[in-house]
């Protein structure tokens, strides 16, 4: 398969593709003219790597996940201990945003929006205690 195939089959841009070779992910075959030929195990790896990004997982995460996948004689728990640290940091930033919308929450409720100039909003950011 060409890029464009792959790229079209697997749901990703040709670009990212690209990147995904750069970066060793990845290792398509060369033809004799050096245009990328993909394989059938190309295209399932690259549809694994959407997959994976599409739920969050860093490039580094991938990368080991992969490295995992491949292995057929990998432990489940490591697996799982990749998955589990990255839903800690998922909750952390689920906390962290909701964190913010309840500051932010409570400065719109504050806000008047009328003609005054008074605007608890720009007070709020402002302050320096509420970034302390």
């Amino acid at each position: 398969m060409n890029i464009k195939e792959v790229a079209t089959r697997a749901g990703l841009p040709a670009k990212t593709i690209r990147y995904y070779e750069e970066i060793g992910l990845i290792r398509p075959q060369r033809s004799a003219n050096g245009y990328r030929a993909f394989r059938e195990t190309d295209l399932h790896k690259l549809a694994f790597l959407g997959r994976a990004r599409s739920l969050g997982f860093s490039i580094e995460d991938c990368r080991v996940l992969l490295a995992l996948y491949e292995d057929k004689a990998r432990a489940s728990a490591d697996v799982k201990a990749v998955a589990e640290a990255h839903l800690t940091r998922i909750e952390a930033k689920i906390a962290e945003l909701r964190a913010m919308q309840a500051t932010l929450t409570e400065l719109v409720h504050a806000c008047a929006g009328d003609g005054r100039p008074d605007c608890p909003i720009l007070n709020g950011l402002s302050d320096a205690r509420c970034c302390a």
